[in-house]
C-alpha cells in the first residue's frame, strides 16, 4: 500500500520533494500545464477550521475549484466536533467520504491526532506550532522577485511564534541563513532550534533587531498577538523595539524585500510606510498562497 502523503511540517519533507512541489506550483501559475488542466477532477477536500481564516480558506477553496475538485468547510459549530466527537473519530469518518483533509488547528496535537487516524492525506493549514503552507508561498514569492533563496540572508523581527518556527524549518530545507530577533521571553521553540542546529542550519537568535537585519535580503515579521497569546500592554512593550519601520529597514540590504503573512496590525509590528512601500511583497505572498497550495494539493491528492 502506498504511504499517505501528509503535508504536516517542512521538517518532515525532504528538500527535493519541496522543490518539486514549488516547481509544480510555478508551472500551474504560469499556465504551462495547460489552462484546462484539472488534475483533481472529482476530488473533495474537507477543511476543518478551529480558528477563523481569510487567506487559508479562500486560497484552498479556489485552488480546489481551479484544479477541478471541491472543498467543504467544516467548523466545530456546525459539526459533531463541537459536541464532543473526537478528532480521531472524525478522521475515520471523513476518510470514507473525502479525498483529503486540511485543518487549521488551535493546537498542533490536533493535527497530529487527525493524521494518525486518517486514511487520506492531511494538510497543516496552521497550528500553534507551525505554518508550512505559508512558508512555501513565501519561498515562491522571494524567488520570483530575487532568484534562488539559497545562500541569502533572511531576518525575522518580533515574536518567535509558529510562523517563525516554519521559517526555521525552511532555512534548513532551502539553504539560507536565518537570523531571528526576539525578546528573550518570546524566543522560538527550543525544540525547533535544536533540530535546525542538528541539521547544520545557519539559524541564530538575538535580542538585537538591528544586528539581525544588518545586510539582510529579506525582513519578515508577524502580528504580535495571535493563536490565543496574551494581548496585554506588557507584551506590546516587549515587542515595541522589534517593529519593522523605515529605520529598521535601512539596516537591511538596499534591495531587501519586506514580508508579512497577514493579517497585519498596522502601527504595531509594521508601519504603513513599510507595508505599503516599494520593498513590500505582502500582496504577492497572499496571492501565492493559491499557487503554492495547488502544488501541495497536487502532491497530496494527485
Amino acid at each position: 500500500m502506498t504511504a499517505l502523503r501528509h503535508f504536516l511540517d517542512l521538517d518532515r519533507i525532504e528538500t527535493k520533494t519541496l522543490r518539486e512541489i514549488l516547481a509544480d506550483a510555478a508551472s500551474l501559475k504560469s499556465g504551462a500545464n495547460g489552462r484546462d488542466s484539472m488534475p483533481l477532477g472529482g476530488r473533495v477536500l474537507a477543511m476543518i477550521f478551529e480558528k477563523p481564516s481569510t487567506r487559508t480558506r479562500v486560497s484552498f477553496e479556489v485552488a480546489m475549484l481551479q484544479l477541478g475538485g471541491q472543498a467543504i468547510r467544516l467548523t466545530p459549530e456546525d459539526t459533531q466536533l463541537g459536541r464532543g466527537e473526537t478528532l480521531a473519530d472524525t478522521a475515520r469518518v471523513l476518510s470514507r467520504l473525502v479525498d483529503g483533509i486540511m485543518i487549521r488547528a488551535a493546537r498542533h496535537q490536533s493535527l497530529i491526532e487527525l493524521a494518525e487516524h486518517a486514511e487520506v492525506p492531511v494538510i497543516n493549514g496552521l497550528t500553534d506550532r507551525s505554518h508550512p503552507c505559508q512558508l512555501l508561498a513565501d519561498i515562491m514569492t522571494f524567488e520570483e522577485h530575487r532568484g534562488p533563496i539559497a545562500g541569502r540572508i533572511v531576518a525575522w523581527s518580533g515574536d518567535g511564534n509558529n510562523v517563525a518556527n516554519s521559517w526555521i524549518h525552511a532555512a534548513v530545507r532551502f539553504g539560507f541563513e536565518l537570523r531571528l530577533a526576539c525578546p528573550n521571553s518570546l524566543s522560538p521553540s527550543p525544540e525547533v532550534m535544536a533540530w535546525a542546529h542538528d541539521q547544520g542550519g545557519r539559524v541564530t537568535v538575538t535580542a538585537d533587531a538591528r544586528a539581525a537585519v544588518a545586510r539582510a535580503d529579506c525582513v519578515v515579521t508577524d502580528t504580535w498577538v495571535s493563536m490565543g497569546a496574551d494581548a496585554g500592554d506588557n507584551r506590546r512593550k516587549l515587542l515595541a523595539p522589534y517593529q519593522v519601520n523605515d529605520a529598521l529597514m535601512a539596516c537591511a540590504d538596499a534591495d531587501a524585500l519586506f514580508m508579512h503573512c497577514l493579517p497585519a496590525h498596522r502601527g504595531e509590528e509594521v508601519t504603513d510606510a513599510v507595508i505599503d512601500g516599494p520593498r513590500s511583497v505582502v500582496w504577492d505572498e497572499a496571492a501565492n498562497r493559491l499557487h503554492s497550495q495547488k502544488g501541495i494539493l497536487n502532491w497530496c491528492l494527485g
